[in-house]
Parts: structure tokens; C-alpha cells; sequence
């Protein structure tokens, strides 16, 4: 898989985290061909409010924005060749709103973009939440891979921390 992260913004805080493994993790679980291809950007509030505004007619910023190419549920053919590129999409994540959920909801900066990139791949992966039984659908994948992400680095507590007390999955800056 190719997995591109690009550091625009407040690189010195994301860089060290886990985050190319996560979402390495999170598509195996989707079972994503090997040829896999996208990227995760990190911007600024100011950035993340102008793109949330031209994609989403919505004013100021969000916490994630998930751009779809080849798209797994479009009826798009698997890559024929095994060296084939398959280009997933394009996650941008505005650390700056991560951060000030962390705080609102009790989490931590590493909790919020861990939860942040799941939910954005998921997107990719044709997960939605615009009704309620996709939201159902969307939160138990994300709480199936989280937890599976906790064990697999034998540290939980943050990702209990998202599950258990009731973390928002969904809806958060959709106004």
C-alpha cells in the first residue's frame, strides 16, 4: 500500500504518531487490493474552512474531509494487474479542530486524529452516516477497527476512552 502523508500543517505534533501504520491497519481490515493508493493531509483551520466551504457549502472549519477517486462501492473494476494502482482517495484532517474536541469531549490529541483517520478511510471504503442505519453501520466499523487497532499495539486506553464513553462518532461541525 501507498500511503502518503502530507505534513502541511503542525507536522512537529502528527509526524511522531502511529498514523501511516493506522491507516495501513484500517485498510487491511477492509481488505483494500495491495496497490492501494491515498493520502492523508493535515492543514489549517483557515485551509480546512475554505475546502469545507467550496465541497460542503458549509462555513468554517471540520474535523475531516474525505475525497473519493476509484471508490470501492462505484462498481469500479479491481485492478487487473497486481502492480495496478488503485487510487482510494484523498483524507484531509484539520489538527487544530482535533485538538479543541480532545478537549471537549475528554480525549487526547493522538485519540481524536486516530479516530479522525479511521472514520476519513471509511469514508473512502463507502461507509456514510447520512441515515441512521449507515451511522449505526459506520460507528460499529469504526469501533471494530479501533479496538483491533488497541490490541494490536497493546495500549487501549485511548481507543476505550473514544468507544466507551460515548464519543460523538458522528454529526460533530455539521451545522
Amino acid at each position: 500500500m501507498d500511503i502518503l502523508l502530507n505534513y502541511e500543517y503542525r507536522q512537529a505534533d502528527v509526524e511522531p504518531l502511529p498514523l501511516r501504520q493506522l491507516a495501513e491497519h484500517t485498510l487491511r481490515a477492509e481488505e483494500v487490493p495491495d496497490t492501494t493508493e491515498v493520502s492523508i493531509t493535515f492543514v489549517d483551520d483557515e485551509e480546512m474552512a475554505a475546502l469545507n466551504a467550496e465541497y460542503r457549502g458549509k462555513q468554517g472549519p471540520t474535523d475531516v474531509l474525505s475525497f473519493e477517486c476509484d471508490g470501492l462501492d462505484d462498481d469500479f473494476a479491481w485492478p487487473e494487474a497486481e502492480d495496478e494502482p488503485f487510487q482510494l482517495g484523498d483524507i484531509v484532517i484539520a489538527p487544530d479542530v482535533a485538538q479543541r474536541q480532545a478537549a471537549d469531549f475528554g480525549t487526547t490529541f493522538e485519540g481524536e486524529l486516530t479516530l479522525l483517520v479511521v472514520h476519513g478511510l471509511l469514508h473512502l471504503c463507502g461507509y456514510d452516516h447520512v441515515e441512521d442505519d449507515e451511522a449505526e453501520q459506520m460507528k460499529q466499523r469504526e469501533s471494530a477497527i479501533l479496538r483491533a487497532w488497541g490490541d494490536q499495539r497493546g495500549d487501549d486506553s485511548a481507543v476505550e476512552t473514544l468507544i466507551l464513553q460515548g464519543h460523538p462518532f458522528h454529526g460533530r461541525q455539521e451545522d
